[in-house]
């Protein structure tokens, strides 16, 4: 599957793709990753899923109700469109860093094809179901970022998602902000000191 993207290609062997949070573009986290990782390849796709006029990569009923059938025929496509970037650039280690929306394609790609990304970075991710054991994930490096306060991705949830990965092994850091759904600069300076 081909997805709308920004492609900025770098001159090393390693692969960013971003994941823009709901009504958010391919714009949102592009420049940041090419400025965190100069010389690396960033590619960010637009979700293809419009609700309301937002864009998003997957269907849901409701707030936190996925349409689950949705959602794993679109995580499998995405793991096609990264494995054809992965051959395109010729990457050896490949990032994913998602917001919202965007880190949940993200984890749920990572967990049915953990051979994908060596790196995560989950910023107010919001799994609401029980993932299935992912053996495959360990030693990936992986971030979750979450505010104490966020009304959307409840603060049980985004620790239960880090208990789990460090239950498949995977090298996991937490960060905290005492606010809620935004990205605060302490946030992005924990993306930054996880990437570089």
């Amino acid at each position: 599957m081909s997805y709308d993207a920004k492609r900025t290609d770098g001159t090393d062997d390693r692969l960013v793709l971003t994941f823009h949070g709901t009504g958010g573009s391919a714009e949102q986290f592009h420049d940041a990753a090419a400025t965190f990782l100069p010389g690396a390849h960033v590619v960010s796709p637009n979700g293809d899923v419009s609700e309301n006029g937002a864009r998003r990569f997957f269907r849901r009923h409701a707030e936190g109700d996925y349409d689950m059938e949705d959602l794993a025929r679109r995580r499998d496509a995405m793991a096609e469109f990264v494995r054809a970037e992965i051959a395109r650039t010729g990457a050896r280690h490949v990032t994913g860093i998602g917001f919202s929306n965007g880190a949940n394609i993200l984890t749920a790609t990572a967990m049915a094809a953990p051979d994908l990304f060596d790196a995560l970075a989950l910023m107010h991710p919001l799994i609401p179901w029980a993932p299935d054991p992912q053996p495959g994930l360990a030693m990936t490096r992986v971030l979750i970022t979450g505010g104490e306060r966020d009304p959307i991705c409840p603060p049980d949830l985004t620790q239960g998602l880090a208990d789990w990965f460090a239950l498949q092994k995977a090298d996991v850091t937490l960060a905290w902000h005492p606010g809620g759904h935004e990205i605060p600069q302490s946030e992005v300076e924990a993306l930054r000191d996880f990437l570089v």
